[in-house]
């Protein structure tokens, strides 16, 4: 019997990230998508077998390109696109379903690693028993040593990034316990959540340790008639009718607070007549306004441009980092042996990662200034309160 999925719009939201690599959504979601929703709703079948399936494939694409002729190239790398197909959607069944487990992600991580090492073996074998050329040994190589430094490179920078967070939390929560103070979102997760902001210019860090008025009481009011026009900025605006609102700065900082407790609060208007007809009510406590750390400053500051290009392709669920692990296999082991070029774009890709993977490198370095910076700015916050 037929289980009862949503429809595919719904399924969709549930089953897609927010943001993915360019051949994921272009080349995988239309057709992984509406496959999951049938599978989901007329098989029993499990993440854990779409990822078994995923490995069974990619092993057959393996042994495809061992053959090294150009028609068990083009066979193999149409296995290998399957194979990836199957390996999305072994992620999305288990979002829809609710069916994933911890032991199922290590598990599709650790076959990736192993379809990646055999079939560059087994390509490149293939090519140097069809030619005598050493150079397929050194690919073989090359790809796989790649391959293996995205990931690593990638679990560092996370645990780096983690780490930084973790820093700056435990600030803002001494802080907080110490004076009441707000609660602290970052920017990068804002952008995100809400890729249809526009975040055109660069601004300073937020200092997070300022309260902010209710719009009810008076100086509320004239707190917005002191807060210049400027600090209203087009990131805030466009995410005002959300859960928080990326500021960069303590004059912004009031307005996005101001556009957060506005869905909750009366509108000025009406909330002006309310305050004509009856007595003026008792002053209220100040509120804690959402701090909101940028830890990206610098990069955006540096590349005005990369920000615009960013919010594009974030507003088309495209990723800024273009070329990554998935765009290098696709050049090494379906582009390359379709189009019988196997060198030609295995070195493409391979120097098209590793300039991606350098300008991660150095916006990490760029990042760890903001957050040196950010320290900083409690350490200096807190000076006056002690003395």
């Amino acid at each position: 019997m037929p289980r009862d999925i949503p429809p595919l719009a719904e399924v969709r939201r549930i089953t897609e990230k927010k943001r993915d690599a360019w051949w994921t959504v272009m080349l995988v979601d239309p057709v992984a998508t509406p496959l999951v929703r049938w599978i989901a709703k007329y098989t029993r079948a499990t993440p854990n077998q779409l990822t078994w399936g995923a490995f069974l494939v990619g092993l057959g694409s393996a042994a495809c390109f061992a053959q090294g002729d150009w028609r068990w190239l083009l066979l193999g790398a149409v296995l290998y696109h399957v194979s990836f197909i199957f390996d999305c959607m072994d992620g999305k069944l288990a979002r829809l379903t609710g069916t994933g487990s911890v032991f199922g992600a290590w598990l599709d991580f650790v076959f990736d690693r192993i379809r990646v090492l055999v079939c560059s073996v087994a390509l490149m074998g293939g090519q140097y028993a069809r030619t005598d050329d050493v150079l397929y040994l050194w690919l073989a190589l090359a790809v796989a040593s790649l391959d293996a430094l995205r990931y690593i490179d990638s679990l560092e920078i996370f645990k780096i990034r983690h780490g930084m967070r973790k820093q700056i939390k435990a600030r803002m929560r001494a802080a907080r316990k110490a004076e009441n103070q707000a609660e602290l979102a970052f920017m990068e997760d804002l952008l995100r959540e809400n890729p249809e902001a526009d975040l055109e210019t660069d601004r300073d860090t937020v200092a997070p340790l300022e309260p902010v008025a209710p719009l009810e009481t008076a100086p509320a009011a004239s707190a917005m008639e002191a807060t210049p026009a400027a600090s209203v900025t087009p990131a805030a605006s466009s995410l005002e009718t959300t859960s928080a609102a990326p500021v960069t700065s303590a004059a912004p900082a009031l307005s996005a607070t101001r556009a957060l407790d506005g869905a909750s609060a009366p509108s000025t208007a009406a909330a002006t007549g309310a305050a004509t007809d009856a007595p003026a009510p008792a002053q209220a406590p100040a509120r804690r306004r959402t701090a909101v750390v940028d830890l990206h400053q610098e990069f955006r500051r540096r590349f005005p441009w990369w920000v615009r290009c960013r919010n594009f392709l974030l507003r088309h669920r495209i990723r800024a980092h273009l070329i990554s692990g998935v765009e290098f296999q696709m050049g090494v082991f379906i582009i390359g042996p379709a189009v019988d070029a196997v060198v030609a774009t295995t070195v493409v890709s391979g120097v098209l990662l590793l300039i991606f993977e350098l300008a991660i490198i150095y916006k990490l370095l760029l990042s760890t200034r903001d957050f040196t910076r950010t320290i900083n700015s409690f350490e200096t916050a807190a000076a006056p309160v002690n003395s």
